[in-house]
């Protein structure tokens, strides 16, 4: 019984472990109930999330529009986002800030950073010394990286997102432009981090826009592959791409769709908004002729009729898009002058002549990485808000050699909802139908280093090797490991990009740095010490790109290997333990326990006896059947790494900005509790000043007790006027507390009068319906009753005592002046209906799962003729009872010795319990029974 004990311990503390892991994944899940994506663009940002019960819907931000403008305004007490910045980018331009992401992971030297000082000049842009890089100056206070101006957005998505779901959520998928490099992308997850986001996945853009374009055909989808080119012209930069959709097999979930991407062209600075820039230049010299001889300053210097112009060509862009020519206005330009010119298509399209001849571009780059031709290109689709400009969909449509071009998915919202079923299938809350994503590396990467070769006997010197570590257009994410040989010393490697050609000049100098990581080793020559017996694999190099397409160095190890022969008589102490765990849980031992877990189990011939595998093999025998094996040694080797791109923020500068964006947040939240606080006040002054002149106010109030609230709400609202501005949040909640403790007694009676009809008219129902089913219940036969005495007499009592009080209560008011506390009050209507409801359900739930009691048999029922298979002895044993003598009464018989039974046979039957039949018990032949009604 000991031993039972023992073995049931451990199973009890594995089913406790498990219970324990079960609860907290639940708690997890719980926590992760709810997922968003953004769609971060240039101009403008798509949010969608996916919830229980909402599957992959648009995020309505706060002006119940589906599209955010990426736009922040930064004042020294206040942020504005969205709609609200874009609208303070005219009073405010330079704390107003809109495309920063072409800043994010450049440094200070970069062409990028020069052309954005170029089209937005009102902005000063600082110099950080340490990363090279630049940031806003607002103001000697305010001055912020490009990544945490990012992280401000994202943290009002989140917003946006956790409003819409009405939960809170930290799970994200990101988009970003496929061309975006390596420090590009750390830039946006170290502003995701500073928003305190957990990003699943930056997905690129185009991958998303794809991905949203198979999930709602997949049905189209089958083991033919279809090519399908995706035009995205969008705010900012222009990207092509081609991929490739075809059913393929895997381990997991068998036959499932797949999307490959297959080439990839971009241009990173071909987009509307350099169509709006030359536009809004256009429109200054049209407004500068205007002025001209007028001795006015030319208007590219007032960096707010700037802003005018540049939103005014937005919205010129648009209209040209539909209509030849436009009249372009604006009130008050500068110098209180109004503005109004005369804009045509043909205009516009001279003014970006040259950007239309670069629309082939991106098609002849994307064709060129994927190794085909138009003609195995089935449609081409557009993508992107710029793509709607006739001239661009003109030029392209006769780039491609296409009939017409694909316009059959949401240009504007495909790539959110992409993005947000990516996050969907990434998370552990969701299931959702498999979709294989095969992207593509856009920027191949390689590593480079360098060791000593002995050409001649005696001559050393040193050779350079380059290896491939994740080729053009190769898949991603995925793991690779290099082994760097005939290295018995400490050493460095480089991790590099490899062949750019691709590039154009200007291309590649905005890419920026070509090297990114030096890798410095250490305990090389160590490890060779530790084991001279040992033959050397080699250092082994274990590098992952992952599903955001960032690089990371996992490990390095330094492999050894050499023969081992077991000993069989030896055994370790845990394989001593092991035996011994064994023989105590089911244990004899069989020959495959005593072999090494490292060597092959033999198995036993089919045609071998079946006795003949229980006989263990004799020590010497089992010996020599023991090959040598090999034992493998891993050391690992220290890594210094030298970020040679663009270096991460430090981790405390990296806390530092959290807090800062934290801090941020916390006074925005005060500041609309505290804005809150204001409008409620305001608001209830002014509603309650106007109640005081509605008759049904002034029913229940005297004039002096009118004349007091007055004029409490009008010191409070000279308060509110000449001190409110510096008043805190509490001050305002208390000051409107007090106002309404002091009308509190006014309101009440207003609305007791207003519920009085309601009520008593359903209590005066209930009564009467009350009293109906107590005079019925009373009405029943005596021998069908099922309510007793004592029920019915309390329901009397209660019926009763309700009537007199309300008698009674109303009486008693209609005394009182309605300008007292009144003494009918509708929560004292509402308990007593609840009591007498009480006591009519009781007895209504009684008579609806009550029995009905056995009915009495008839006394004019006649015999029933007997069944045509029925015997002579079984006929002979129904008797009609006398007139009379009911079916519960026994008949005389004769006196037996054995009357347990025949007495049971006459009495009424019981089942016990649900299904329960009555036993069918055998009569003595000529024995006489009482007949039963439906025997009759």
């Amino acid at each position: 019984m000991a031993a039972t004990v023992r073995r049931q311990r451990p199973r009890r503390l594995a089913c406790w472990a498990l219970m324990a892991v079960l609860l907290a994944d639940l708690l997890a899940l719980s926590d992760t109930l709810a997922v968003m994506s953004v769609d971060l663009g240039s101009e403008s940002m798509k949010v969608a999330i996916v919830k229980p019960g909402v599957p992959m819907e648009i995020v309505l931000n706060k002006e119940s529009r589906r599209k955010t403008p990426v736009t922040v305004t930064l004042k020294e007490n206040e942020r504005f986002f969205g709609d609200s910045a874009a609208s303070m980018a005219i009073k405010n331009p330079k704390a107003t800030l809109r495309y920063f992401q072409h800043l994010l992971g450049k440094q200070e030297g970069n062409p990028h950073v020069a052309l954005y000082r170029a089209r937005f000049p009102e902005h000063e842009l600082g110099f950080d010394p340490q990363r090279q890089t630049v940031h806003f100056q607002i103001s000697p206070q305010l001055q912020f990286s490009p990544e945490e101006v990012l992280g401000m957005i994202l943290n009002y998505s989140r917003s946006l997102a956790e409003d819409f779901a009405e939960q809170p959520i930290k799970d994200a998928v990101i988009t970003v432009p496929a061309f975006f490099n390596q420090a590009e992308r750390r830039a946006v997850l170290q502003a995701a981090r500073m928003a305190g986001l957990k990003v699943l996945q930056l997905i690129n853009d185009n991958t998303a826009t794809a991905l949203s374009y198979g999930v709602f055909r997949r049905k189209d989808i089958n083991t033919t592959a279809q090519n399908v080119m995706f035009y995205d012209m969008g705010s900012g930069s222009t990207v092509c791409t081609i991929v490739t959709y075809q059913t393929v097999k895997t381990k997991e979930a068998g036959m499932q769709p797949q999307l490959q991407i297959r080439g990839v062209g971009f241009d990173r600075t071909l987009g509307g908004l350099e169509m709006e820039l030359r536009l809004r230049e256009h429109l200054a010299r049209l407004f500068n002729k205007q002025r001209k001889g007028q001795g006015a300053k030319d208007v590219r210097e007032n960096p707010r009729a700037m802003a005018k112009l540049l939103r005014e060509a937005n919205r010129l862009k648009t209209v040209l898009s539909a209509n030849a020519d436009h009249m372009a206005q604006i009130e008050g330009l500068m110098d209180d002058v109004d503005f109004k010119a005369k804009v045509t298509r043909a205009e516009f399209e001279e003014l970006c002549a040259d950007l239309f001849e670069r629309v082939p571009g991106p098609v002849q780059q994307a064709l060129q990485s994927a190794e085909m031709n138009l003609d195995e290109v089935e449609q081409v689709i557009l993508v992107g808000g710029a793509t709607r400009v006739p001239k661009v969909q003109e030029v392209l449509l006769k780039a491609v050699g296409k009939e017409e071009l694909g316009k059959n998915i949401n240009a504007d919202e495909a790539a959110a909802m992409g993005a947000v079923y990516q996050a969907a299938a990434l998370s552990k809350a969701f299931k959702v139908k498999p979709f294989v994503v095969r992207d593509a590396v856009i920027y191949p990467i390689l590593v480079e280093f360098t060791r000593e070769v002995e050409e001649e006997p005696g001559v050393r010197s040193l050779k350079h090797n380059k290896r491939v570590l994740f080729s053009r257009m190769g898949p991603y994410p995925q793991r690779k490991v290099i082994t760097f040989n005939r290295y018995n010393h400490d050493f460095n490697f480089h991790i590099n990009y490899g062949d750019l050609g691709f590039l154009g000049p200007e291309d590649l100098r905005v890419f920026g740095s070509q090297n990114l990581t030096t890798v410095k080793l250490k305990g090389v020559g160590e490890s060779f010490k530790k084991y001279p017996d040992y033959e050397s694999k080699g250092i082994k190099a274990h590098f992952n790109l992952d599903e955001s397409g960032v690089l990371s160095l996992i490990r390095v190890e330094s492999v050894f290997e050499t023969l081992v022969e077991d000993s069989p008589e030896e055994e370790s102490t845990l394989t001593k333990l092991g035996n011994t765990i064994s023989s105590l849980f089911g244990g004899g031992t069989t020959p495959d326990t005593k072999e090494n877990g490292t060597d092959t189990v033999q198995k036993p011939s089919e045609k071998k006896e079946a006795g003949s595998e229980a006989a263990p093999p004799a020590p010497e025998e089992e010996k020599k059947q023991k090959p040598a094996r090999k034992q493998r040694m891993v050391e690992e080797i220290g890594v210094e790494l030298v970020v040679l791109d663009l270096p991460d923020l430090p981790e405390d500068e990296l806390a530092h900005s959290v807090q800062k964006l934290q801090d941020l947040t916390s006074r925005d939240l005060e500041k609309q509790e505290r804005e809150k606080a204001a409008n409620s006040l305001e608001a209830f002054i002014f509603e309650t000043q106007d109640k005081l002149y509605q008759p049904e106010y002034q029913e229940v109030s005297t004039e002096e007790q009118r004349e007091e609230i007055s004029g409490k709400l009008g010191a409070a609202s000279a308060w509110l006027e000449d001190e409110g501005f510096g008043a805190t949040t509490v001050m305002l909640k208390e000051k409107l507390t007090e106002l309404r403790k002091l009308c509190h007694g006014l309101f009440f009676r207003v609305e007791e009068r207003k519920k009085w009809p309601e009520r008593l008219a359903a209590l005066d129902n209930l009564l009467n319906h009350s009293s109906m089913f107590l005079k019925g219940a009373r009405l029943i036969p005596e021998m069908e009753q099922i309510f007793t005495e004592v029920e019915m007499t309390t329901l009397e009592k209660v019926i009763n005592e309700t009537w007199a009080w309300k008698n009674a209560t109303v009486a008693e008011q209609a005394k009182l002046p309605a300008t007292e506390k009144p003494v009918l009050l509708s929560k004292d209507i509402e308990a007593k209906m609840m009591a007498l409801d009480r006591e009519v359900q009781y007895l209504l739930n009684k008579a609806k799962f009550t029995k009905p009691r056995p009915r009495p048999k008839d006394k004019n029922a006649t015999r029933a003729e007997p069944p045509l298979n029925a015997s002579a002895s079984d006929q002979a044993e129904k008797v009609i009872p006398p007139p009379g003598q009911t079916e519960d009464a026994k008949p005389i018989s004769e006196p037996e010795k054995e009357t347990g039974s025949e007495q049971a046979d006459t009495e009424p039957l019981e089942l016990e319990g649900p299904g329960a039949e009555p036993e069918q018990k055998e009569q003595p032949t000529g024995q006489k029974r009482t007949l039963k009604n439906d025997e009759l």
